[in-house]
């Protein structure tokens, strides 16, 4: 029998790897999907948030009580304020009317105080993204905060590491490929280099917005896919992470979205959609005997605002 956690972050991560049911390529190979929906706020990003928090406190950077900043699309700011509030440590976030409203309420809710700078159209764009990091180093340099820094901190490599031994516990086999979207690039790149140690052969796939295909060398432009490409060639990004990059169109995440909650029961956001949508090529091209592993990334309970009316309209 497990021990009793000693509080809710005790449950983070040890999340299931399950196989999609209907959703597969006609080749007959198989899609395993990391349901990080599973954590407690429904999102990947409280495995790096405990991280980044849990170091900057063991090294003195984050005294008891001291104040943290972030800039953020949703998922990374709602994790951080559940991480400081159960630590006590006041967060200020820095976000965007551009992404889903749900997060922003649930960042209020556990106690973030926000600073929410207007979008083009509700689209995310490199000035945009540009323009929230500027402001939360202003924000860290008045008040003395903490800045996390998202880009371009290598603390949170560690969590992904321990994500990576749960696919290699779980997947009962060879991975052939591991699929993921990258936003601050620090899950596939930590995800990426602990299976390339442990499953010689694995093809390591970045997914980015078509509309905004900076690292597959197109130009920056604006899309509507939460989380994800930040619309310039992120610091922690380099071109040994990834032996492939599918672009993927917005469109498409949507859709995918919808057919993982109206097929396999599955509710996610488009980010996961476009995940699946990027594994269902590269199983394709892989054969019959492949297993592609890719990620759920957080819950589409995030994503009702945006989701809800495309389901109703389809």
């Amino acid at each position: 029998m497990k021990a009793m956690p000693a509080t809710i972050l005790d449950t983070i991560g040890g999340t299931p790897l399950i196989p999609l049911r209907r959703i597969a390529p006609a080749t007959g190979a198989r899609i395993l999907l990391k349901v990080e929906s599973a954590n407690p706020t429904g999102s990947m990003k409280d495995r790096m948030a405990l991280a980044m928090i849990g170091a900057a406190e063991a090294d003195g950077r984050l005294p008891p009580g001291g104040a943290v900043v972030e800039y953020t699309g949703g998922s990374t700011g709602v994790s951080l304020a559940l991480v400081c509030a159960v630590k006590g440590h006041p967060l200020h976030i820095v976000t965007s009317d551009a992404f889903a409203r749900e997060k922003l309420d649930h960042m209020r809710i556990l106690g973030a105080r926000l600073d929410v700078i207007p979008s083009e159209s509700g689209r995310m764009t490199e000035k945009l993204t540009r323009d929230m990091i500027a402001a939360a180093g202003g924000i860290a340099g008045r008040i003395g905060a903490f800045a996390t820094d998202q880009m371009r901190n290598t603390d949170q490599l560690a969590a992904y590491r321990r994500m990576a031994a749960e696919i290699d516990a779980q997947a009962g086999g060879p991975v052939a490929a591991f699929v993921q979207a990258v936003g601050t690039a620090a899950s596939l790149r930590g995800i990426g280099a602990a299976l390339r140690a442990t499953q010689p052969g694995i093809r390591i796939v970045a997914v980015e917005p078509a509309e905004s295909a900076v690292l597959s060398g197109g130009p920056t432009g604006a899309h509507r896919i939460d989380g994800i490409g930040a619309g310039y060639v992120v610091p922690l990004w380099h071109p040994d992470i990834a032996d492939a990059i599918e672009p993927v169109a917005t469109p498409e995440a949507q859709a995918m979205a919808l057919r993982l909650a109206r097929e396999e029961g599955l509710f996610a956001g488009s980010s996961t959609g476009a995940n699946v949508v990027a594994a269902l090529r590269v199983a394709a091209r892989l054969g019959p005997a492949a297993t592609v592993v890719t990620v759920m990334c957080d819950t589409g309970m995030k994503y009702l605002g945006t989701l809800g009316p495309l389901a109703a309209a389809a």
